[in-house]
Parts: structure tokens; sequence; C-alpha cells
């Protein structure tokens, strides 16, 4: 059994209850390490409660995740870097990074402007890496698609702006290995007019273009 919760909800009364019932993962929303950028976004807890509720959690043996968000008000790149860097040093299993999109309804949709998906995309790949270095697994970047959380202005859709995309995760992972491969290109140190790339076929799609690929495909 996997659990999401606030950090603020967590005590030794509870963690026992949960041990007895069998819970394995708990996730902690996160958000943000720096508590101005949490009371701005009215979370009501400070990272105090994320330190301290981390630590019960690895304490009590239950699988710690944490889940951060990029691109809330007022945080900057090196927010978000210094946030990773904190939670780095609370040692979760996991992470889960979320991009902020603005839901119809919220006090966000009146006062708030969004990243841009390219910067999302930046932001995010820079994150997993540094969690990656860490040996700390990744296991989302972006929110699942679903009939509210969408592309903004479809149907059903609750998105009213933000870098969504159906394909997030895909979008970061193929940032990365465009990286990774011009990077080994540069090392060739020679003149280079055609390089041919192989792969593992399951890597294939992150590392060819969608575009490309649906005209590969036609």
């Amino acid at each position: 059994i996997r659990i999401s919760t606030r950090p603020d909800y967590i005590n030794k009364e509870i963690l026992k209850r949960l041990k007895k019932y069998k819970v394995k993962t708990i996730e902690l929303g996160v958000q943000s390490a720096n508590n101005y950028i949490l009371n701005r976004a009215e979370r009501g807890h400070t990272f105090e409660d994320v330190k301290k509720a981390s630590k019960l959690i690895r304490w009590y043996g239950f699988n710690l995740g944490h889940q951060m968000m990029v691109g809330l008000p007022d945080s900057t790149r090196i927010d978000e870097i210094n946030t990773a860097k904190a939670l780095i040093k609370l040692k979760p299993k996991m992470v889960r990074i979320y991009p902020v999109l603005v839901i119809k309804g919220t006090k966000l949709e009146e006062e708030y402007k969004t990243l841009p998906l390219v910067q999302a995309v930046e932001i995010c790949k820079q994150l997993v890496r540094m969690f990656a270095d860490k040996k700390i697994e990744v296991i989302r970047v972006g929110l699942q698609n679903t009939e509210e959380i969408s592309e903004p202005g479809s149907n059903q859709s609750e998105v009213v702006a933000g870098p969504f995309h159906p394909a997030f995760t895909q979008l970061v992972e193929s940032s990365m290995w465009y990286d990774a491969i011009v990077e080994k290109i540069k090392k060739l140190n020679v003149k280079v007019k055609e390089v041919e790339v192989t792969v593992n076929p399951i890597d294939a799609n992150n590392v060819i273009d969608s575009d490309k690929r649906k005209r590969r495909s036609t």
C-alpha cells in the first residue's frame, strides 16, 4: 500500500497505525524547501515539518517519497535547485516532480504567469540529473494525463494554463538524450558531418524526435 499526504499530518501515532495496516510507502507533498514560497502558496506547513516527517517515516521503516513542484509563485530556478539539494539530504527513495498547472477557479487563475513548456522541461531535466546522481529514483515528471488534467482549452480540461504535455516525462528524457549525444560528438574532437547513433530499442522513442517518428512511419 502506498499513500501520499502532507508532512504536517505525520506523527508517531499515525505511523504506528499505518505500519499495522501494512503500508509500505509514504510520499510527502513537499513542494518547496523555501518557507517564503510555501507561505505564498498557502501550504500551511514549513520545511521543518518536512524534515521531521521524513526522519520519522524513515525511522519507522517506510519507503520515503517526496513530491516537489516547479514554477510556484515567486520561485526561481535557484530555489528549485536548492529544494532538490535539501530533499537529497533527507534521503528519499523516490521523487516526483510536478510543474505548476493553473486549475479553473483557483487564485492562480487570477494572478499567475506560468512557466513556458521549454523552460519547465529544462529545469526538470536539471533536477532529474541531480537526483539520479545520488541514486534517487524519479518516478514521475509532470502530472498524469486525465480528462480533467489535459490540454488547456480542451472540452473537459480543468487546466487553464501551464506547461502541460501528455508526454512531459518523455520530453525531459528526450532532452537529456540529446544533451548526452551532443556531448559525445564534441568529445570526438574532429569535424563531423554525419554520425550514426546506435541505441537500445527500448530507448528509441526518447532518442528520435516525435515529429521525425511520424514522418518515418508515413
